[in-house]
């Protein structure tokens, strides 16, 4: 167990998704701190019910329940706390520095190089659960590349898409770095990180370091954020629209700056959006513009 009480570490060579494992233990009145680790998902997802996949043992697939209380933004501060600890562990271990793209990816340039995805349980706890933890509960999730996708050999064409919208594609640690990594040290340093953002966040009943806490990890989050001063589409339940990511409230919140005035993002899917060559004119230059 970890010094801030994350564990044990349950292992499994596999299983449909680790997440959902934890959500299932939490509602049975699993304490804070348990640990899923898997080989290989079958069922593995990320943001939209999207299929996060690898061949079995390549990459880092984790889960983290954490009980913190009734702290009203503690979903949203517990992924930024996961991304942060996940990005300091690829420093340390590859060399890689990850950049954080809101709301829950690490990408390196306009690759995806880790996705988090947090899921809350705030309905009223069943009798067991009180007795067990006493209150609501927060599974964060993990997929980490860290073996797969494999080393692009010499001469084959790099990675990614000349088109004006930045693909989804994926990079790994074993592309991006001399340095190997084994998953499960990995696993042992981004807990490591993982507790010493948490020292403040998950304190019961202390809603003033609970709230500094979060403030610290948005402050921290801000400084890596490689979506702020990005033209972005946001894509929302009820529509899309495009701006210049331009902000994070002290909530962690995306501020964006549209034709029509300033929009505040609690949720949604942010695309980075590529620069557009302006087309030569006769006599002219060729400049360059953003814009979707």
């Amino acid at each position: 167990m970890s010094p801030q009480g994350l564990g044990p570490v349950r292992h499994f060579e596999e299983i449909d998704s680790t997440n959902r494992y934890l959500v299932e233990q939490a509602r049975l009145g699993a304490p804070h701190g348990l640990v899923a680790v898997a080989a290989y998902q079958t069922a593995g997802r990320g943001r939209l019910g999207r299929r996060w996949d690898a061949p079995p043992g390549a990459n880092l697939l984790v889960s983290v329940l954490l009980r913190p209380g009734s702290f009203p933004s503690a979903p949203h501060a517990c992924t930024l706390a996961v991304a942060l600890a996940a990005a300091d562990s690829c420093k340390e271990l590859a060399g890689v520095e990850p950049g954080l793209k809101w709301p829950n990816d690490l990408v390196v340039g306009d690759l995806k190089l880790a996705g988090v995805l947090a899921e809350a349980l705030t309905g009223a706890p069943s009798e067991v659960d009180r007795a067990a933890a006493g209150g609501p509960a927060v599974v964060v999730g993990l997929g980490l590349n860290v073996n797969w996708p494999p080393r692009t050999p010499a001469g084959d064409p790099p990675l990614g898409d000349p088109q004006i919208e930045a693909p989804e594609a994926a990079t790994s640690l074993v592309q991006l770095s001399d340095m190997p990594v084994n998953p499960d040290l990995l696993l042992a340093r981004v807990l490591e990180h993982l507790d010493r953002r948490l020292a403040d966040l998950l304190q019961p009943g202390e809603p003033k370091l609970q709230s500094e806490g979060h403030r610290a990890l948005v402050q921290e989050y801000r400084s890596r954020c490689v979506t702020l001063d990005r033209q972005v589409r946001v894509e929302e339940p009820t529509g899309s629209f495009t701006g210049r990511a331009i902000d994070l409230t002290g909530e962690g919140q995306l501020v964006v700056d549209t034709p029509s005035g300033r929009r505040v993002v609690t949720a949604g899917d942010v695309v980075h959006l590529r620069h557009r060559r302006k087309r030569r004119r006769a006599g002219g230059s060729t400049g360059r513009t953003t814009g979707p």
